[in-house]
Order: C-alpha cells, then sequence, then structure tokens
C-alpha cells in the first residue's frame, strides 16, 4: 500500500501536469461522469502516442495504475518517475506475469487499471485490433471495464518523431461494461465489443466541434 508521502507526490505530480497539457495541448475531456466512483475498473483505450497514459490519467478524478513495458524503466530519470508513480512494469519477453498478478492484486483491491489493448502505439492514427488478456484481468478481479478513447496525439507525437510538437488533444470516457456483463460474456464478445466502442469515441472525437 502506498504512503501518505506517496498518495501527496501524485496529487502533486498530476496537479503540476493537468497545467502542462492545458497549456500546451487544451486537452479537452469529456464522458468523466461515466468513471465509476469506486471499485475495480479496468479502462481501456487506443494508443496513439507517448503521451497517451498521462492524459488519459489526468482527465480521471481516481488514483490510477498504469501498465508499462519494462524496458521504460531502464532510462533514467523517466524510471525513477515511473517507480515513484507506481507504474506496473510488465516483461515484454516471456509470460510478463509478475506484471500481470500485480495488475490483478490492483484491481482486487478496487483501484483504477489503465491499459492500452493495441499493445504498441499506432502507426497510422488508426485504432488497431485489440490483443487479447485484458479481459481475462477484468474477469478474474470482478472489475468492470471502461472504454476511452484518445485523438490529437498522434498528431502532437507520431512515432516517426523524436519530440512531440503542438496539437489539440480530446479524450473520451464512455459508459462502463458493468463487472456483472464481463463475467457472463465471453473474452471474445468482450474484446469486440471494447474495440467497437474505442473506434465509435474516437470517430466521435474527430467529429467537427460546434461549441
Amino acid at each position: 500500500m502506498r504512503s501518505l508521502l506517496q498518495w501527496a507526490w501524485y496529487d502533486f505530480s498530476k496537479r503540476v501536469l493537468q497545467l502542462a497539457a492545458a497549456s500546451a495541448y487544451g486537452v479537452r475531456y469529456t464522458g468523466r461522469e461515466h468513471i465509476p466512483a469506486q471499485g475495480g475498473v479496468l479502462l481501456v483505450c487506443n494508443h496513439q502516442s507517448h503521451l497517451d497514459p498521462p492524459l488519459v490519467g489526468l482527465g480521471c478524478p481516481r488514483h490510477i495504475n498504469f501498465i508499462a513495458r519494462d524496458s521504460l524503466f531502464r532510462f533514467p530519470p523517466l524510471g525513477w518517475l515511473l517507480r515513484a508513480l507506481h507504474v506496473i512494469p510488465l516483461a515484454r519477453e516471456g509470460t510478463g506475469l509478475a506484471g500481470i498478478k500485480e495488475a490483478l492484486r490492483r484491481l482486487k483491491r478496487g483501484e483504477l487499471v489503465v491499459i492500452f489493448p493495441e499493445g504498441t502505439r499506432t502507426h497510422d492514427g488508426q485504432v488497431g485490433h485489440f490483443r487479447p488478456g485484458f479481459t481475462a484481468l477484468a474477469a478474474r478481479s470482478g472489475a468492470a471495464i471502461l472504454p476511452a478513447a484518445i485523438d490529437g496525439s498522434f498528431q502532437a507525437w507520431p512515432r516517426s518523431k523524436r519530440l512531440p510538437r503542438l496539437a489539440q488533444i480530446r479524450v473520451h470516457y464512455g459508459e462502463p461494461i458493468p463487472a456483472a456483463e464481463v463475467a457472463r460474456r465471453s473474452d471474445r464478445d468482450l474484446i469486440a465489443e471494447a474495440e467497437r466502442r474505442v473506434c465509435q469515441y474516437v470517430a466521435q472525437l474527430r467529429e467537427p466541434q460546434t461549441d
């Protein structure tokens, strides 16, 4: 469990990043009313750039847990920051069992975990097929699945560029798939449903804004 000092550091870091994100990208959030106030939640989102984890997390009123590939922890000061924020390392080689078990523990404790089921950043800005595995996490922990979408971060930092640039970014949190529904549906159905909703939200985010 985290100490009071660790919670304070998390809240401070979040506020600083919120100001930076608003200044650089004018991030707009919609659908925050759909985020369950408590209980285990597995948030699944499309993956456009390195900006996605912090920007998706900054709009969430709850403390969040990210899953990141273990190689990112090897580069200071990034590794130090990831550890300070209790990011869950997931080994890309082998089964990644340790990271999966830790994510499962946190979900069972009633926490919110963010995962990007495409497994890697998009090459062209489009949503790729979701890989299996995340549905088992939700089913075994009794967590709800919360589909979400981000758009604009590919324009801000495509994988072909070394450094980010300015762009308008939007994030939407959709209606959750309740734990009871997760328990009774097959993995295949849940993967297809989560992918369908995320694609739908991305399309909505790309519609011209009228306000």
